[in-house]
């Protein structure tokens, strides 16, 4: 199958059609997208199943939180990290459409979910967020820690390539967003230590540079 047979259904959904045109979000269509969907198909075992269906439920978490936060509080960097975290979901539905999965999130609304546990984790994050701008941010922040654990974990139960790759740059992604979140913490006075992960990998992780590029 070609890679554009591939993707365009995938992007072109009414579902998304509708939240970008809500929010104003571009419809991405990437190169990434397309690297991806031509790594070759691997065997998939049933804990990789399971691993690409919790993440893209998790990586829609953090577009809807950011969105329905980005109307609370008139912070781009809530705006600018949910099309980010679309890109995320994206890349991740590249793989649900390669292997034959039901994609859980394309027909669901914004703070819509079926895995019952994202859906209560998105209703407490939006009501403490929703208290003030540093809880905003700091929401943000536990969330991208909380992304970063879980992927790190579920790369250690594949050997496929092609999700190799996807998680990986979720991770990079989730360790930028953390640096830009902690940074705006400081920024409006705040003060910030781990939720998630441990305070030595938070700190290796704030004291590095943002990471560019894409990892193959």
């Amino acid at each position: 199958m070609q890679a554009k047979n591939l993707i365009l259904p995938l992007l072109g959904s009414v579902a998304f059609a509708a939240i970008a045109n809500a929010y104003e979000l571009p419809v991405p269509h990437t190169w990434a997208e397309t690297y991806i969907a031509n790594i070759p198909k691997q065997n998939l075992s049933e804990q990789e199943k399971n691993a690409l269906l919790y993440i893209v439920e998790e990586e829609k978490l953090a577009r809807d939180v950011y969105l329905t936060l980005s109307q609370r509080w008139n912070l781009p960097v809530f705006r600018n990290i949910a099309r980010a975290e679309q890109h995320h979901m994206n890349m991740v539905r590249v793989l649900l459409q390669k292997y034959g999965l039901e994609d859980p999130t394309q027909w669901e609304d914004i703070g819509e979910f079926q895995n019952e546990k994202i859906q209560r984790l998105y209703n407490k994050l939006v009501k403490k967020g929703n208290h003030s701008l540093l809880d905003a941010l700091r929401v943000g922040a536990l969330i991208e820690e909380t992304d970063i654990k879980d992927l790190e974990e579920r790369l250690k139960e594949t050997d496929n390539r092609d999700i190799q790759v996807v998680f990986k740059n979720l991770m990079k992604g989730s360790r930028n967003h953390l640096r830009a979140f902690v940074r705006l913490i400081y920024r409006f006075g705040g003060t910030y230590k781990s939720q998630i992960l441990s305070q030595e990998q938070v700190q290796q992780i704030l004291s590095t540079r943002i990471e560019r590029g894409f990892y193959k």
